[in-house]
C-alpha cells in the first residue's frame, strides 16, 4: 500500500492509498476519532478499479498532518513490539 498526499491545508489534508488495505486504515481512523483535536475522518471509498481510496482529516486546533501522525504512531506502538 502506498500512501500519498492530495491536499493540505493546515486544518485539514486528504490523503490518497494505493492499494488500500483497509486493516491497517481502520485503526488509524480510530485513532484519529478517539483524539479531541480531530473535528472531523471521512474515509471515501469509490469504484476500487477505477479511483485510489481516500482518506480526509479536519481538526479543530493543530494540523491534520500532525494529527495523522500522531495516530499512526499510536497505532504503531499499539501494534509493535
Amino acid at each position: 500500500m502506498k500512501t500519498y498526499l492530495i491536499e493540505d491545508n493546515g486544518d485539514s489534508a486528504t490523503i490518497g492509498f494505493k492499494d488500500a488495505n483497509i486493516t491497517l486504515i481502520t485503526p488509524i481512523m480510530k485513532a484519529l476519532y478517539d483524539d479531541s483535536d480531530v473535528e472531523m475522518v471521512r474515509y471515501v471509498d469509490k469504484h476500487p478499479e477505477l479511483s485510489d481510496r481516500t482518506l480526509y482529516i479536519k481538526v479543530k486546533k493543530g494540523s491534520a498532518l500532525d494529527a495523522l501522525k500522531k495516530a499512526s504512531k499510536a497505532v504503531a506502538e499499539y501494534y509493535g513490539l
